[in-house]
């Protein structure tokens, strides 16, 4: 079952002193079942977090709608969603800037209580010091500031605001980017032990390929504003249909040494086409080694094609077999 269903969604933001708009999200439909984690990848500038803001309804959307358990939360008013907040939460990026210096950790975490009014006094405080608890870290540090927790220890804190209201959907954007390799590994463990414990389902932001094939179930690529392929992970990880999904595993590090001598690297001729001015037709044209004429006119729709399972749905009008004929074009 869906928990949640995005349709069509699109962001633009207009340009100050001129015409035009910047795509940042240009029609991106997906789905999150109950339980799982959906990946979500793509270089930076995608709109990877434009669509994690529309998710939380932290933006308004320019077009389409987002449901979330069986209710339309596209047009709700501030006011009418209250309720909702309690079942989406958002972990940010940055756990340094994410959280106010000025502040007590305690009184950090406790913010949903006091917001929701739903606990004050004794009982806040001992739902903050178990909160503390549950994400690893010492509850008599409550009265300390976020200055005297390192990097890791702060994303615990914000993953334990996060999780105070007993969330149903956690959208955690780019969680351990700016984080230690070995620090990441703790961070995406507790995450997983979270996830197990309290029947959470995670949309799990990151341009990190390696992280997103270890936590997700489903993972769904991102170019330039749109979905260009979204698959069960190990079916995408296997056998990329997308130019582009092909282009990105390709750079991504393996432990492997000899697996990593042996991997053919496809390089992607010119840049990143403008937000403001996207390609017509396919907007990977430009750099696909595999364009024809049909791509500069004709959209792809993001369907399933005959070789491939139903998951497994890619927008491409040619879509790759494997890895060789890219390197070869």
């Amino acid at each position: 079952m869906n928990l949640l269903q995005v349709d069509e969604a699109v962001r633009h933001f207009p340009l100050k002193g001129r015409a035009g708009a910047v795509h940042a999200v240009d029609g991106v439909s997906l789905t999150v079942r109950r339980g799982e984690t959906l990946g979500l990848v793509g270089e930076t500038g995608c709109g990877k977090s434009t669509l994690a803001r529309l998710i939380c309804r932290l933006d308004d959307l320019t077009g389409g709608r987002i449901v979330f358990d069986g209710r339309d939360i596209t047009r709700l008013s501030r006011r009418e969603l209250a309720p909702i907040r309690r079942d989406v939460q958002m972990i940010f990026q940055d756990p340094y800037g994410s959280l106010n210096p000025r502040r007590r950790v305690g009184s950090i975490i406790g913010d949903p209580f006091a917001i929701h009014r739903i606990a004050d006094g004794r009982d806040r405080r001992r739902r903050v010091k178990e909160l503390m608890e549950l994400v690893g870290l010492n509850p008599e540090h409550y009265n300390r500031f976020p200055a005297e927790f390192s990097g890791g220890q702060r994303q615990r804190i914000g993953v334990a605001r996060a999780l105070a209201l007993r969330p149903k959907l956690l959208v955690c954007d780019e969680p351990v980017s700016a984080l230690d390799v070995s620090i990441q590994a703790q961070v995406i463990n507790l995450l997983d032990e979270l996830q197990d414990l309290l029947g959470l389902t995670y949309v799990f932001i990151s341009h990190d390929l390696s992280v997103v094939r270890h936590v997700s179930d489903r993972v769904a690529v991102m170019y330039l504003g749109r979905i260009v392929e979204v698959a069960p992970a190990p079916e995408l990880y296997a056998r990329p249909r997308h130019p582009y999904t092909a282009a990105l595993l390709s750079a991504a590090p393996v432990a492997d040494p000899d697996l990593a001598d042996r991997r053919q690297r496809i390089l992607l001729s010119g840049d990143v086409p403008s937000p403001v001015d996207p390609p017509k037709g396919c907007r990977f044209h430009p750099r696909c080694p595999k364009a024809q004429d049909r791509c500069a006119l004709e959209e792809p729709h993001l369907v399933s094609r005959d070789a491939d399972p139903e998951s497994h749905a890619t927008a491409c009008h040619f879509p790759v077999d494997s890895t060789s004929e890219l390197v070869a074009a």
